[in-house]
């Protein structure tokens, strides 16, 4: 009883925030998700228990704070705004935008913000993403068009970004192991 009336005063307080500080609150669990991510491919994918590189993990949870949560946010306010907010046929055309313009574009960023935050040269940088885009892309396409369905179909607006980023923490951990898997 006392953690169930912890956990809605914990969601409770999260909700206050998301209203007063949307970027903030959008990026902290977003980075923290992706960071998480990060660390899920060192430790389960990786093997590495005690070689962990928090500097690898920083550099994933910098993307998600500074460029995942807010893009996600603008983003998802703009599906709302020109597309619709509810209805099936508006979860479609939602899911449809999402991954024909912003899917490629996003992944692009991230893909190069990996690499430069690595200290990859500009050349290294267009030859992971010429190596691994297409993939991420395809394996993009096998997951999210069902994850955005539901969330376009059923979460609330305010929701959305805590949603994808909490399906996300697989997703980041593929795309660690990804993004690096060159260096193991």
């Amino acid at each position: 009883m006392q953690v169930a009336m912890k956990a809605r005063g914990f969601f409770k307080l999260y909700q206050q925030a998301l209203v007063r500080r949307p970027y903030l609150m959008q990026g902290l669990q977003s980075g923290i998700l992706m960071g998480a991510g990060d660390l899920i491919s060192q430790t389960v994918i990786e093997k590495k228990s005690t070689d962990i590189n928090y500097k690898r993990t920083l550099q994933f949870t910098s993307i998600g704070m500074f460029v995942g949560g807010p893009a996600l946010h603008v983003w998802y306010g703009v599906l709302h705004r020109y597309i619709g907010s509810a209805g099936k046929s508006v979860a479609i055309k939602k899911v449809f935008v999402d991954q024909c313009v912003f899917a490629p574009v996003f992944l692009f960023i991230l893909l190069s913000a990996v690499g430069t935050l690595q200290g990859k040269t500009l050349e290294h940088v267009e030859k992971d993403i010429r190596t691994n885009y297409l993939d991420v892309l395809k394996t993009n396409y096998f997951i999210w068009p069902w994850v955005q369905l539901a969330n376009f179909y059923y979460v609330p607006l305010q929701y959305q970004v805590l949603i994808v980023q909490t399906v996300a923490l697989f997703w980041n951990t593929y795309l660690s192991w990804k993004t690096n898997k060159d260096k193991l």
